[in-house]
């Protein structure tokens, strides 16, 4: 099968490179034309100033006139597959695509309207430009031949909220480059003599619900549990402001660490937490961290939700899904975790399910989706 990568998909998303690399390692000829655009930005809702967000699609929009020239020469491939942040993309590649009778796929991965309006707040729903932004993002699945996201669940919420047929948007996980995320052996010695260790890392939006994290830490501020924090963006300043009114000496905070370190953090922790946003969207979603936890064998504390059953269930004292948005949850799973006899090692947690998520069980979802839906096209 030939699959050709196009656009200004973001390569520091791990979603990218999971999905490019599984389908090489089941056999696929990968191709790309590609423009980087996104080199450098871990939040494109952050990007701030006039200036910079000129700058940013100047170079954007110059991309375009190389990458239709490709695109038109291009050997013909058995698809096109755009990927994440593709929904300009989708209407420059859609025309060419017909034009040489190419289905076109396309990874919307996220939807932008349902992250900045519902999930994040930043525009009102009911204002002018929510609804142009919604009518855009509509259009543009509806050009796409294959479009899909991370979880069944979240495929489900795209179709409700865009008014499409039932079933119109396939899935496929996000997984995990799992040889970055090694399952290892304990790492830390006489854990129950030792202030238990709970690690979050992530960016600081709405869906992960850090205020969720601070109010359970709060409840158990007397008891011998250290939390640790690596992360910014949308929510620090507030979240900031939060702990300044009343500081949790027991709970420490980096900025952010390289992705190549994460891992360390990740098999010194006692137990790793996923996302307790409450929205329709942190519902539907499995976020990267569940996967890279999973893949290295630690403990886990998640919102209880339709995506995140898609891949674990509630079976402590490897895996808690508790209410969202419930920091008198979060913290009883903590406790009880920390108080568990004894702690379970990292070969314990989540056997088994890394053949499931890792990039070659990733690949192996979009081929099958694509032959499914291949079929439906032809029909």
């Amino acid at each position: 099968m030939r699959v050709l990568f196009w656009g200004t998909y973001d390569t520091g998303k791990p979603r990218v490179r999971i999905l490019r690399e599984g389908l090489r390692a089941n056999g696929a000829d990968v191709q790309e034309i590609h423009a980087s655009v996104w080199e450098g930005i871990e939040d494109k809702s952050q990007v701030r100033g006039l200036l910079v967000k000129s700058r940013l699609l100047l170079r954007w929009m110059l991309s375009y006139p190389m990458l239709v020239w490709r695109l038109l020469r291009a050997p013909r491939p058995d698809v096109v597959l755009v990927s994440y942040p593709g929904i300009i993309d989708i209407f420059v590649a859609a025309p060419i695509a017909r034009l040489r009778g190419i289905p076109l796929a396309w990874d919307i991965f996220l939807s932008i309207y349902d992250t900045v309006c519902d999930d994040r707040r930043m525009l009102r729903p009911e204002g002018i430009p929510a609804r142009i932004l919604w009518k855009l993002e509509q259009v543009a699945i509806r050009r796409a031949d294959i479009p899909f996201m991370d979880t069944q669940a979240h495929a489900r919420r795209v179709e409700k909220l865009f008014n499409l047929p039932e079933k119109r948007c396939g899935s496929v996980w996000v997984g995990v480059e799992a040889e970055r995320f090694p399952r290892r052996p304990e790492v830390r010695a006489n854990v129950h003599k030792n202030p238990a260790h709970v690690l979050f890392y992530g960016q600081f939006i709405p869906l992960h619900g850090i205020d969720t994290i601070i109010a359970a830490a709060r409840l158990l501020r007397d008891e011998p549990i250290r939390w640790i924090l690596i992360g910014q963006g949308q929510e620090a300043g507030r979240i900031r402001e939060i702990l300044a009114s009343d500081p949790l000496p027991r709970l420490e905070w980096t900025d952010w660490v390289d992705y190549a370190e994460l891992e360390q953090h990740i098999a010194a922790a006692d137990l790793c937490l996923g996302i307790f946003g409450m929205s329709p969207k942190a519902a539907s979603v499995i976020p990267n961290k569940v996967f890279q936890i999973v893949a290295a064998g630690r403990p886990l504390i998640t919102r209880d939700s339709p995506a995140a059953r898609e891949l674990i269930s509630h079976a402590p004292p490897c895996a808690y899904l508790v209410a969202a948005g419930d920091p008198h949850a979060l913290a009883d799973a903590v406790l009880a975790h920390s108080n568990a006899r004894p702690r379970p090692g990292s070969a314990a947690c989540h056997a088994g399910l890394v053949e499931k998520i890792n990039t070659q069980a990733i690949g192996r979802q979009f081929l099958d989706m694509f032959a499914h839906c291949g079929n439906q096209i032809r029909s």
